[in-house]
Parts: C-alpha cells; structure tokens; sequence
C-alpha cells in the first residue's frame, strides 16, 4: 500500500475554498501595518535586546547603566537600543534627574515576552 504524501505549501490553495482564502488574505496585514510589525519583530530579534527587556521583567525599572551591563554592551549602544524599543512602544522611560529609568511599556509586551501573546479587541 503506497502511504500518502502530507500535503505542502504549493497544496495549499487546493485544500482551502477560495472564498475562505480569500478571506484569509483580505486579514492579513499588509502596507504599512506589516511593515510596523515587521519592524517591531526585528526589533525583538537582537539577543541583546531581548535580554534587557527580560531583565525589565524581572525587575520593574532599570536605568541604562544596568540594563547595558546585563546585555554585557557599552552604555551607549544601550542607550541607542532602548531609543529603538521606545519608538516602537516596547518600554517606556521615566527621567529622574539625569538619570532615565526604562521599563516595559505594558501587559501586551511582557505577555509577548512570555510566548503568550494576550488577546486584545480586535478592530
């Protein structure tokens, strides 16, 4: 008995109804949306990055200067990459003095962080 091949990708659109499918490709981001997600995605991409904001959530606020000692990079380049993470919303930044605290920008992000992607309302 010949076993049977699981379907790929080139088989895809013969396996969904076309109006279906094109439904699905009417909800999918596309122009500028896609390219902020893109962006924001990329953003989370750097392991330097992505282990200053586990360290913001694991403690509440951090300035700079531990936040770059975590990610083991210069204060600077710290710096320029948390000026990135708050274009985009990831953190948020609290100025004290001369000093500038950082910290997640809300539930969505940390819920991100945790693979757990919260639901938000759509449209």
């Amino acid at each position: 008995m010949k076993a049977r091949r699981p379907p790929g990708p080139g088989d895809l659109h013969e396996r969904i109804a076309p109006a279906r499918l094109a439904e699905l490709r009417r909800v999918a981001p596309s122009g500028e949306k896609l390219d902020r997600l893109t962006n924001a995605f990329g953003l989370l991409a750097d392991p330097r990055r992505l282990r200053m904001l586990s360290a913001l959530q694991a403690e509440p606020e951090l300035c700079v200067c531990d936040l770059a000692a975590v990610a083991g990079m210069e204060e600077s380049a710290a710096s320029h990459a948390l000026r990135l993470l708050r274009a985009h919303g990831v953190v948020k930044a609290r100025r004290w003095g001369r000093m500038i605290f950082y910290s997640l920008y809300d539930e969505r992000v940390r819920g991100i962080l945790d693979g757990s992607i919260p639901k938000t309302r759509s449209r």
